[in-house]
């Protein structure tokens, strides 16, 4: 069985989680709720009856490579010219520019569908939509004339080029050099490592977004520029620039990724994005979406496996559950095994809240909320990246586990999913880099009002929960509240530990602090579509759909959400590890 979008519980939780009634209303478009429920419908058969079924495919074939050309995987092509015919890659792009404008939040929805069919495919739209955004923001007028229309439409591509080999997270070392032409074109000189799609047989051209140094820039970071380097320039003659090579990978093998030389006759032609030095705030407009968008492919495949481990579990038969009546039960009649699928279930579900609150956030940041929005968008990205990314891995090992040795083989399609999933918690930064730019940039904003406006958000999900008094919450009102606590005063350390210059305090717990962050905001999330379920119930509603989310809801803070209180003293008293012995036997 392959992939089946969710498109009923994605609208659920758009509609009841990130409010997607008020973002359309809020945001001044003719799109109404049942318009984007049509556009989310038709993505989900697009995902699951042309995207899906080359994702076994595309991983056994992987992207040959040949005297500078890469081949992709067979149907990939005809299926990439169906996605531009129906305008997916232009979804969230300006209509001024071809695309269709739309929401944030659907855009997500879409990004989760794509990713959750086929991870390999859904990367090449998604490092699209990346270099769209930049180039929007931070492109002259003639760049923008000449390159968005194609890009928004997907005739062409983008791609990032940030890293090189003594230059991973810590692009302090860079050394791609770009000089001047005189004509207002630069001239590129370098080697880039780990380029997503730097090379295939999908579009015409692909446009290079490449970081680089001019001769007389200031060290470190801050004397980086970005640039715009075509494979095909604009008189149609190919630029000096080509793949060298692709990398073989653990996972992700229909997705090309390549290394790239710049410069081999001399310099590639490149143009300047934003101003000279300031390249990479450019391509941080870049990377903060791409963060959002890689949480989504988290919540993607994690769904992906969900839904492959609940079929295995219902049709493979083995022992005889407690009471049954036959003498050999399905797996998913033994307790263990219904842990391990509410486990993925409720995880997948509290992800996906996260991402599109996030993806909220961003929209309503152009309406009245304007910056505290904003502000509340740039919190909850590291979260949504991170914490989806690190449920995307525990996910996937536990579908392989629902699977048992079958799982560990590849005839299921299991292994491939964990091996896929693997790369979400390390590129676009890794989760512990996010769990950095979490404690010491976005806790500290507004001198700690912008989470403390969350946690005040998701106390009022608590308060909810107490006062709808459904007994099939069981004890959830009381574990939500337990892990505000716990968030509560992890947050009121980690500031006081910024505010007294003592980041060695607050470092040590940042991961487990980005975990205790993204537990109880996916605790909260699952909560409120609760209740949004058992208000229906009270309605008269009679869809089954309902008790589930309230059970599940009930899962996540009973079963999983307990956890806040371990982490909560992992920040507070787990200490520096600079001085441990261990660290000095160990070396």
């Amino acid at each position: 069985m392959t992939y089946r979008a969710p498109v009923e519980e994605m609208v659920f939780t758009l509609r009841h989680v990130a409010g997607l009634d008020a973002v359309l209303a809020e945001g001044g478009s003719d799109l109404a709720p049942e318009d984007a429920i049509a556009i989310l419908e038709e993505a989900g058969r697009f995902a699951a009856g042309v995207i899906a079924p080359l994702n076994r495919a595309g991983d056994r074939h992987g992207t040959p490579f040949s005297e500078g050309a890469v081949t992709t995987p067979p149907g990939w092509a005809a299926a990439y010219r169906a996605f531009v015919a129906g305008g997916w890659n232009g979804v969230l792009a300006s209509p001024e520019h071809g695309g269709q404008g739309l929401p944030h939040l659907v855009a997500a929805a879409c990004t989760e569908m794509w990713n959750g069919a086929n991870l390999a495919f859904g990367l090449c739209p998604l490092l699209t939509a990346g270099g769209i955004e930049a180039l929007a923001a931070h492109g002259s007028d003639d760049l923008k004339g000449r390159y968005l229309e194609k890009l928004v439409s997907g005739a062409w591509t983008a791609t990032m080029n940030l890293t090189e080999p003594q230059a991973g997270s810590d692009l302090s070392g860079l050394r791609t050099r770009a000089e001047p032409n005189g004509d207002g074109s630069y001239r590129i000189t370098g080697a880039k490592i780990y380029i997503t799609y730097g090379e295939h047989d999908l579009a015409d051209n692909i446009c290079h977004l490449v970081l680089a140094r001019l001769k007389d820039a200031p060290a470190g970071t801050r004397g980086i520029s970005l640039f715009l380097v075509p494979k095909v320039l604009p008189d149609g003659a190919r630029n000096d620039l080509r793949c060298s090579g692709i990398e073989h990978k653990l996972g992700i093998h229909a997705s090309p990724t390549c290394s790239m030389a710049f410069g081999d006759g001399g310099g590639a032609t490149g143009w300047l994005i934003g101003e000279e030095n300031r390249g990479l705030a450019c391509m941080f407009t870049m990377m903060n979406s791409a963060r959002l968008n890689v949480g989504l492919q988290g919540v993607g495949v994690a769904e992906a496996a969900t839904q492959k481990a609940l079929d295995y579990a219902r049709e493979r038969r083995q022992g005889r559950a407690p009471g049954a009546a036959e003498p050999v039960s399905a797996i998913a009649a033994h307790a263990d095994v219904q842990r391990m699928l509410l486990t993925m279930k409720a995880y997948t579900a509290a992800s996906r809240g996260i991402c599109y609150l996030t993806a909220q956030a961003l929209d309503a940041a152009h309406g009245p909320e304007g910056r505290t929005a904003y502000d509340r968008a740039s919190l909850l990205t590291p979260v949504a990246k991170a914490f989806a990314t690190d449920i995307a891995n525990e996910v996937t090992s536990l579908g392989v586990q629902v699977h048992g040795g079958m799982g560990f083989v590849e005839e299921t399609g299991a292994a491939q999913l964990m091996r896929d999933a693997r790369i979400l918690g390390i590129y676009e930064g890794t989760n512990g880099i996010q769990a950095i730019d979490l404690v010491t940039r976005k806790l500290p904003l507004n001198g700690g009002t912008t989470v403390g406006a969350q946690i005040a958000a998701i106390r009022r999900v608590a308060e909810g929960l107490l006062k709808d008094g459904n007994p099939g919450f069981g004890h959830a009102a009381a574990r939500l509240r337990e892990g505000i606590s716990s968030l509560d005063r992890a947050t009121g350390f980690l500031l006081k530990a910024l505010g007294s210059n003592r980041p060695q305090d607050a470092l040590p717990g940042a991961t487990p602090y980005l975990r205790l962050f993204g537990l109880v905001q996916g605790a909260a999330c699952l909560a409120q579509a609760g209740l949004a379920s058992s208000a229906a119930l009270t309605a008269g509603e009679t869809d089954p759909a309902h008790a589930a989310r309230i059970a599940l809801a009930r899962f996540f803070a009973e079963n999983l959400l307990p956890a806040a209180s371990g982490l909560e003293q992992a920040i507070l008293t787990g200490g520096s590890f600079a001085d441990d012995p261990a660290f000095a036997l160990a070396g």
